[in-house]
């Protein structure tokens, strides 16, 4: 299987993503989390080729976080929208999450330690490919001042699941691929700390 793994756009989307079996988004399709950004990229989105197209949020996309607190159905044609849910494609099984531990007042915030861990509990053992918004604790989540702005529960579940892949984004400096413990890491952060979109789609082949 061929996925192609991308992550936050914020609004930066007219583009072709490079082909694939599956094309991943780890949040942060918009930059102010209005509906319309976030329908103008579902509509950018529609329209990549991929047979499956998967997407989360992230800590822009407020009108997400909106959906998800009141509880509205989001039913979208032609993609895959996770939320503390999953998915299975080709034997191939896929869990996603916005949350990322809180970082000012953006959305899908939780606190680091007991609040969060509820939520990296949710992911099945059994989980293939791992999309979250936020990295793991020294993976790839190096900031610019310096520091490890990484999730250590989310670390502790991800080497006790061992996944074949955890794509991420959120530290858009942290850009890069690298394999540990049997799992490929990927931030797949299209834009710079300075919001310009200077990086490319990033392409993981795994074994169905």
């Amino acid at each position: 299987m061929k996925i192609i793994l991308i992550s936050d756009t914020h609004g930066n989307h007219h583009f072709r993503a490079p082909s694939g079996d599956v094309l991943i988004h780890a949040g942060d399709v918009s930059a102010r989390g209005t509906k319309r950004e976030i329908d103008s990229f579902i509509k950018w989105f529609q329209s990549q080729p991929h047979k499956h197209k998967i997407f989360i949020a992230g800590n822009h996309d407020f009108y997400l976080e909106e959906v998800a607190k009141n509880k509205m159905q989001i039913e979208i044609p032609n993609l895959i929208y996770l939320n503390d849910s999953g998915c299975e494609i080709d034997g191939i099984k896929f869990w996603g999450s916005p949350i990322q531990p809180t970082f000012f007042n953006w959305a899908f915030n939780r606190n680091r330690g007991e609040e969060i861990k509820k939520h990296w509990d949710l992911i099945p053992k059994d989980t293939d490919v791992l999309i979250t918004h936020g990295p793991p604790h020294k993976i790839l989540d190096l900031t610019k001042s310096g520091e490890y702005a990484g999730c250590k529960e989310l670390k502790k579940k991800v080497l006790e699941i061992k996944p074949k892949l955890h794509v991420f984004g959120h530290i858009h400096e942290a850009y890069g691929k690298i394999t540990q413990n049997e799992t490929i890491f990927v931030n797949a952060s299209l834009l710079d700390d300075r919001y310009k979109s200077v990086n490319t789609p990033i392409e993981v082949h795994i074994e169905v």
